[in-house]
């Protein structure tokens, strides 16, 4: 799969976001460093990339604090080498809330976000 930054196609805003987190696939865990966050996926930046593969769901967590985390369902959307874009296919309403708060903040504009909300529920 490849990456091309000519190729814009995002419908919902992204924040940059530079944290660790793991990415669950089957019984494996794999290390993962968010670069980018949306409503609707992530980009991440995965050194063991080539266990990525396209017909595979996967997890991603993403700790906030001790008591405080974001999960979500992802898909392999798009790769190159080590950095790979995904796409949300299910957040629960507790990740989504945390997912929510965090770019709303780093937006700095409520409009946006909430664009952002009503094209993620017409789809």
């Amino acid at each position: 799969m490849k990456f091309d930054n000519t190729d814009e196609k995002r419908q919902f805003h992204r924040i940059l976001y530079n944290a660790k987190a793991k990415l669950a696939v089957e019984d494996q865990f794999i290390p993962c460093k968010i670069m980018d966050l949306s409503l609707n996926g992530c980009m991440l930046k995965i050194d063991q990339f080539h266990l990525l593969m396209p017909d595979k769901h996967y997890q991603l967590y993403l700790e906030l604090s001790d008591d405080r985390e974001i999960t979500m369902k992802l898909s392999l959307r798009h790769q190159q080498e080590n950095m790979a874009g995904l796409q949300c296919e299910h957040i629960d309403i507790d990740s989504i809330s945390q997912l929510r708060r965090i770019v709303e903040l780093n937006l700095g504009d409520g409009d946006i976000l909430e664009r952002d909300l009503n094209k993620l529920f017409r789809e």
